[in-house]
């Protein structure tokens, strides 16, 4: 185990994230926001999904991915569309979501980012994955990101 590599590859992750989400320089809003991101994700895939995405992240990343995560039998069917799971990220965020998301178009498009982002990092068939377990909506959203 080499944790000063790992921290080295998660800083630079987010570093990336940072300047993918419009926050360059701000490494602890794009970890905010990528770690509200992901959290909702996990509530809406399947946790054998979740676990395959997560496995593709950098070791600290994926800490951050799992910490809090209480696995239930199936996923949160209730977040059917782009407007509520871009809703579900900012609640997620809590207090300093005016700040990390801005108003609901800023916030929709900060999330457009942050999954193009990590399109770009996670092997397109575990993306596809992903987008089969999806409403149409959110699916589509994920396509155009």
């Amino acid at each position: 185990m080499n944790f000063e590599k790992d921290l080295q590859k998660a800083n630079e992750f987010l570093k990336d994230l940072a300047v993918a989400v419009g926050c360059e320089g701000d490494e602890k809003r794009a970890g905010r926001i990528l770690r509200s991101v992901l959290r909702v994700l996990r509530r809406r895939i399947s946790a054998e999904q979740y676990m395959d995405l997560v496995s593709q992240l950098p070791m600290c990343i994926k800490g951050v991915a799992v910490d809090g995560w209480r696995l239930s039998a199936s996923p949160d069917k209730s977040i059917r569309s782009v407007e509520a799971f871009v809703q579900a990220v900012v609640a997620e965020d809590g207090n300093p979501a005016q700040n990390d998301f801005g108003d609901p178009a800023e916030a929709e498009e900060i999330v457009k980012r942050c999954f193009h982002f990590l399109k770009e990092r996670i092997a397109p068939g575990e993306i596809a994955d992903i987008e089969a377990e999806l409403p149409g909506p959110i699916q589509d959203f994920l396509k155009e990101a």
